[in-house]
């Protein structure tokens, strides 16, 4: 089959989807990436798959941007006809499928995190719900990252529930990501903690660096390192102005970005992540994978991949001082105790988050789903 990947960057897709895409192809299914043109194209391209450029603004809401985005991805499916889709993150979820819809497409969502939009009650959330209750009428399958999303779109019927399933995220390869041993340290090295992300805002960005300073000015002999790429044209992206009043303050150790996290997590000590909401957050799997133990906010997605003592802390979810208390007992944690932490998050990982589980129940969606057959659609889609 030509089975379609929609997402809103080529970086998402070869970061999060390869496992999936690899194993497509090892079926003979030929893979097209549709996404906006970045630095990552050419190595999805090199992976052997079809790609088609897309113009797509993930980072705010413009009726006529939106529009012409669903016509955009209309012309697309038509020219390429795919015996599926796979759509990622909000826009593809609601735009892309709307724009299979017309031509008869079959389609597999994956809702992977609710976005800034659902963490606020206000004309925007609501336009995005009445979205999603519309296109989400159309979709063979909708997968969800954790229940409590999957949940809430029940409660405002957004979905009917004979087409939902919740999966393990994203999935993580445990042999790529595998135990870390500590290394060694002398006596007088500081702690080292870990967080990996985007800098946005509902990531917990400013809590993690305001704990770092309350715990600094308590004396912690401590590190906060801080791994991921600006997106300072994202609506709520933090500026490279606050980050270097950061970095001059030394609040933060700023490690700038990477394709490999893993010596990054090799090195620390301690994982962080006060996300405001989560699918299934992918960092906190490589962590849990790598045998770290973690700090993340009690909130769902995050709480889905760790158990408040037994393989990291929670804390309250927008609360640097609660935040800076967990790190606080996290370094103060007897070595052993840390590793037995990292240890049960490896078995975690192991038992509820192997991306194989993912990628089985993908295969399965698709065999079942996949075959485009043009179909006479609802006149409210045709009239799109």
């Amino acid at each position: 089959m030509r089975i379609a990947i929609t997402l809103n960057t080529s970086w998402n897709i070869f970061n999060f989807r390869m496992s999936l895409i690899r194993a497509l192809q090892k079926d003979g299914h030929q893979v097209i990436a549709i996404a906006p043109h970045d630095e990552y194209t050419s190595k999805l391209i090199k992976a052997g798959c079809e790609f088609e450029n897309v113009t797509m603004d993930s980072r705010g809401a413009s009726p006529i941007r939106d529009l012409a985005l669903t016509f955009e991805l209309h012309n697309i499916y038509k020219r390429v006809r795919p015996d599926i889709i796979l759509h990622y993150t909000i826009k593809p979820n609601i735009y892309g499928t709307l724009a299979a819809a017309k031509l008869g497409i079959p389609v597999i969502n994956n809702v992977s995190g609710l976005g800034t939009i659902f963490l606020n009650d206000n004309w925007i959330s609501k336009i995005a719900l009445s979205l999603y209750r519309f296109s989400f009428k159309f979709p063979k399958k909708v997968f969800f990252q954790n229940h409590e999303d999957y949940q809430l779109f029940m409660d405002k019927k957004l979905i009917q529930r004979n087409i939902c399933e919740v999966i393990p995220g994203s999935g993580i390869d445990i042999n790529e990501f595998y135990p870390q041993k500590y290394e060694e340290k002398s006596k007088d090295s500081p702690f080292e903690f870990l967080m990996i992300s985007r800098l946005i805002i509902d990531k917990g960005i400013r809590e993690y660096v305001a704990a770092a300073a309350i715990l600094q000015e308590r004396g912690m002999n401590a590190k906060f390192n801080l791994l991921g790429k600006l997106d300072e044209l994202h609506s709520r992206g933090i500026s490279s102005e606050e980050l270097n009043d950061w970095i001059e303050e030394g609040y933060i150790n700023y490690l700038g970005s990477t394709d490999d996290v893993r010596p990054y997590i090799k090195s620390s000590d301690c994982v962080v992540l006060p996300s405001y909401r989560e699918g299934t957050p992918r960092t906190l799997l490589e962590a849990a994978a790598s045998a770290r133990p973690i700090v993340a906010s009690n909130v769902p997605g995050c709480n889905n991949v760790v158990d408040h003592l037994y393989n990291g802390l929670l804390c309250k979810v927008k609360d640097e001082d609660d935040l800076a208390l967990k790190m606080k007992q996290m370094f103060y944690m007897a070595p052993e105790e840390r590793m037995k932490m990292g240890n049960k998050g490896r078995k975690v990982a192991e038992r509820r988050f192997d991306h194989n589980r993912v990628i089985e129940r993908y295969l399965k969606a698709i065999q079942q789903n996949g075959k485009y057959t043009p179909q006479l659609m609802p006149s409210y889609v045709n009239n799109l």
